[in-house]
């Protein structure tokens, strides 16, 4: 079992073009797979879109990030309003397992696991093509993680684009060797 007062907020490379991150969530297990499945909720801490959860099936991602914080975060000059993703669902087993494609970066596999009134969140990032977009994957991740967090848990939201400016640097130095 994973402490969650020592579990690092970074992501780890499990592999070489796969990151592993993890969060304990405040619970109960059913309303974190809300919040992983359900577009009103999911576009509260990274994109909206509609799921049909059913393995074979294909949605969209749509991220909007300016629009997670109360007031809305400063969008760095060349950052687009708004990018969609073409998706579909691998492998669903409510409320415990959601793998997903990830537009042209791979596959995403979210897996919750209750521990008495919090969750653990185990996010695994794989085939990712290349450096840069480890990088960025890496960073947003984290940073939409971190606002997963301060929303189950009523808390302050950090500032998305503060946050990316800020993991890039610390990322590529962690992922230098």
């Amino acid at each position: 079992m994973t402490d969650a007062a020592t579990m690092s907020a970074y992501g780890e490379l499990i592999e070489p073009t796969t990151l592993k991150i993890q969060r304990v969530l405040p619970g109960p297990i059913e309303r974190v797979w809300d919040y992983l499945t359900k577009s009103e909720l999911r576009k509260k801490w990274f994109a909206s879109g509609d799921m049909t959860l059913e393995a074979g099936q294909p949605f969209t991602l749509t991220w909007r990030n300016e629009e997670l914080n109360t007031p809305k975060g400063k969008r760095p000059e060349g950052a687009a309003e708004e990018h969609s993703s073409t998706n579909t669902i691998i492998a669903v087993a409510p409320p415990k397992k959601l793998v997903i494609t990830f537009g042209a970066s791979g596959q995403v596999s979210f897996e919750l696991e209750a521990r008495g009134d919090k969750v653990l969140l185990t996010l695994v990032h794989s085939r990712i093509p290349d450096r840069n977009t480890l990088l960025s994957v890496s960073g947003g991740w984290h940073s939409h993680l971190d606002i997963l967090v301060a929303k189950l848990s009523g808390a302050t939201v950090p500032d998305f684009w503060t946050s990316i400016a800020k993991l890039r640097p610390e990322y590529e130095a962690r992922f230098s060797g």
